[in-house]
């Protein structure tokens, strides 16, 4: 990260346009801070049926200050992330979150923040950890896409825009509360950056930690599956250029395998651990009828596949094909239809404007009158990532997390947003239509009244979703 980070630096003195997307991320991601102290204030938390662990230690007034401040960070799975921080994988359902973000932020809880020990228990300490590490995250994050952009659309510009897109995206407050999704789409998409660039190995060690950090990181491994396939329709990939492939692919592969193999450890040998749980963790337990790894060896142990994450998500959460086509779930598919939209008209705008390169994958060179930006041969991969994701989201999983599996995973999304906004608004790169700062976000918002629909809509939703769902969120409120 410091390596990173450097490179940062070095670029930011010399491209304006990449200043202003730090300054803007950072000055957002404020912003839905203010928000959530607001909101957790004048809005009562609602009674949600979620995982609401008890704290151990004894609070201080600075606890309740740093509640106050900070308490609407850790809402719904937050609440499993610092739990997992503060006394590791107690329950099983807890396995269902992957370690990396747990590890980081229970690192500089216990690292750089142990001085305030004396005067922060351990949850307060994580609250500010998360808040601070999603902060840097989403910054990095804005940045790594612009970097990205760049490189994919060959437009400045157009990259710029998508950047600045992100960093007011509709998943905002999941960018900022205790959540993976800063963490997942920093080491996402500097790992499609670096693969940009041809630095195979480079770019899968971020998919690596994209693997450690959620679930579905281990998608990552078609970037470079599809890298593998042109290379040898071209027959331009020598042996040592498949085997780093082959080795890129295992890394992303690694840490689901590992974290799958801990937990079969923990909750299928009974020989494991000497650890002693709470009192009150154990009593929680009885009460909610959470399963801990002390307990009788579970079913899926003997399974095939002994897969603790599949089990995890079937038996708690109910996610399986088509389990969710629900006449009850009907609000929270309507909440996931602008995302739903937004990738279908994605995915066709791209595909009607590029039909023969489709049709061959990609993977020949086609006639086209397009060689760069939205509609450029490099953007297919990206796009094709985005249709797996939205047919298995929709399928498959709690339809509502699709808003937040798109954003925080898929380029393409910002790439067409940017794309539209840039055709229907031209005059933000030339006259301006108000006197105002070069940042082209601000320009159209400052201009509401005299933009076309189609900008208006595109940014009703943004600020929309990014204001209502932090009020929603960190109160309790179903907006998961």
């Amino acid at each position: 990260m410091g390596w990173y980070w450097s490179n940062c630096k070095l670029r930011c003195s010399h491209d304006p346009f990449l200043q202003e997307v730090i300054y803007f991320s950072l000055w957002c991601r404020g912003l839905t801070l203010l928000m959530q102290v607001a909101f957790n204030l004048l809005i009562p938390d609602h009674s949600a049926d979620a995982f609401s662990p008890p704290r151990l230690e004894p609070s201080t007034s600075a606890d309740h200050i740093v509640e106050l401040l900070f308490g609407g960070l850790g809402r719904w799975d937050a609440e499993h992330f610092l739990f997992v921080a503060e006394h590791g994988y107690v329950y099983e359902h807890n396995m269902a979150f992957f370690p990396l973000f747990p590890l980081i932020i229970g690192g500089l809880a216990r690292g750089p923040l142990l001085p305030l020990a004396g005067l922060l228990r351990l949850h307060s300490r994580l609250l500010i950890s998360s808040a601070f590490l999603n902060c840097i995250c989403s910054t990095l994050a804005a940045v790594s896409l612009y970097l990205l952009g760049c490189v994919t659309l060959q437009s400045r510009r157009s990259a710029f825009l998508a950047a600045l897109l992100f960093c007011m995206s509709p998943i905002s407050i999941f960018m900022t509360t205790g959540y993976s999704e800063s963490l997942y789409a920093l080491t996402t998409f500097t790992g499609l950056w670096q693969l940009q660039k041809c630095r195979i190995l480079c770019g899968s060690v971020f998919f690596s930690l994209a693997s450690a950090a959620r679930s579905n990181g281990v998608v990552n491994a078609g970037f470079l599956l599809y890298l593998a396939m042109k290379a040898v329709v071209h027959r331009k990939g020598n042996c040592g250029q498949l085997m780093k492939t082959v080795y890129g692919i295992l890394l992303v592969i690694l840490p689901f395998a590992l974290f799958q193999g801990f937990c079969y450890v923990r909750s299928c040998l009974q020989s494991y651990g000497t650890d002693q749980i709470p009192q009150e963790l154990v009593e929680l337990a009885v009460k909610k009828g959470y399963r801990v790894h002390k307990e009788l060896i579970p079913a899926w142990c003997s399974f095939s596949f002994p897969l603790a994450y599949s089990h995890i998500q079937s038996e708690y959460w109910d996610v399986g094909l088509l389990r969710y086509f629900k006449l009850q779930q009907l609000p929270n598919f309507l909440l996931a239809l602008p995302v739903l939209i937004l990738s279908i008209a994605t995915i066709t705008e791209y595909a009607s404007s590029n039909l023969e390169l489709c049709r061959t994958l990609g993977l020949y060179k086609v006639h086209s009158k397009h060689t760069n930006g939205f509609y450029g041969p490099q953007v297919f991969v990206y796009v094709a990532h985005l249709a797996a994701l939205t047919v298995f989201g929709f399928l498959c999983m709690h339809v509502q997390v699709l808003t937040r599996l798109l954003f925080s995973s898929s380029p393409v999304l910002f790439w067409f947003c940017s794309h539209v906004l840039h055709k229907n608004e031209p005059w933000i790169w030339g006259v301006k239509k108000v006197k105002t700062t070069s940042n082209p976000a601000i320009q159209l918002l400052l201009a509401w009244t005299s933009l076309q629909q189609g900008t208006k809509m595109i940014l009703a939703y943004f600020l929309g979703y990014w204001v209502i769902g932090t009020a929603l969120h960190v109160n309790f409120l179903p907006w998961t």
